[in-house]
């Protein structure tokens, strides 16, 4: 197996220095090239399990092995894309994708890879921009650019489209299926958006919180494009419902007896 989480606890001390823990007994078996999304309600441990796959965050307990071998540190073979595309300001979108190339090769080299790489998220005219000039939908193609150029085996992706309208995520989406399939990168993808998802995803890891644990795995087994199949996305989403409703109904009972007890 390409990815493999075993056995992942992940516990914090709040305030008043009590554990309270965020992620219990994670087990996941992702296969090389598999698009994996994670889904789940606020507080469910998602970017948390994501940070601690790309190195970010150590784990409490627990392991986690990306081709046999453990992870304790960020690495070349993960690349990460935030919810912010984090592009420096101060340099123009070509330079922002060969940044992270310099100590890799020449720098010859790097703008015909980062030129590659901007041609596939079809930024080719906008190599002269700087991230101020761009709209929020082009950043974050931008941040895509640029964690592709480093050719990571793995491509982490944080609620990448989470701030952006519906229209462009929708547009977007489309942008990154079609890069998946060109590149074949395995993609870990945490988002709140159960249709997203469907979309996008080989399989639907579907998280409860508090603490974090996996609910189900669903295997999205539809042709693509998936918008051609809405009567099946929709029997999946309703089943996916059925697990999360069950944990909202849990975090709004919780929050009514904090206030209850104030």
């Amino acid at each position: 197996m390409f990815i493999s989480i075993n056995q992942l606890n992940k516990q914090f001390l709040d305030k008043d220095k009590n554990p309270s823990i965020v992620l219990k007994d994670i087990n996941l078996q992702i296969e090389k090239g598999e698009f994996v999304s994670i889904l789940g309600p606020s507080g469910c441990g998602k970017s948390t399990l994501l940070s601690i796959v790309a190195g970010l965050t150590e784990a409490t307990n627990g392991e986690i092995l990306v081709d046999g071998k453990a992870i304790n540190k960020p690495g070349k073979d993960r690349g990460m894309v935030f919810q912010e595309a984090a592009l420096f300001p101060w340099i123009n979108v070509l330079e922002n994708v060969i940044f992270p190339l310099k100590k890799e090769m020449s720098k010859k080299e790097a703008t015909k890879q980062a030129r590659n790489y901007l041609k596939m998220v079809q930024l080719t005219n906008y190599l002269d921009h700087y991230p101020h000039e761009l709209s929020g939908g082009m950043q974050q193609r931008v941040a895509i650019a640029r964690a592709l150029a480093m050719d990571p085996e793995i491509l982490l992706m944080d609620e990448p489209f989470g701030a952006l309208d519906e229209q462009t995520r929708t547009r977007l989406h489309g942008q990154l299926e079609d890069i998946w399939i060109q590149t074949k990168k395995t993609v870990l993808f945490v988002t709140h958006s159960i249709s997203e998802s469907i979309k996008l995803s080989d399989r639907i890891i579907v998280m409860g919180t508090r603490p974090g644990t996996v609910l189900t795995d669903i295997k999205v087994d539809l042709p693509r494009p998936r918008d051609e199949h809405k009567e099946e996305m929709l029997k999946i989403e309703e089943h996916i419902m059925s697990y999360l409703k069950k944990e909202i109904d849990k975090v709004v009972s919780e929050e009514l007896n904090h206030e209850a007890n104030l």
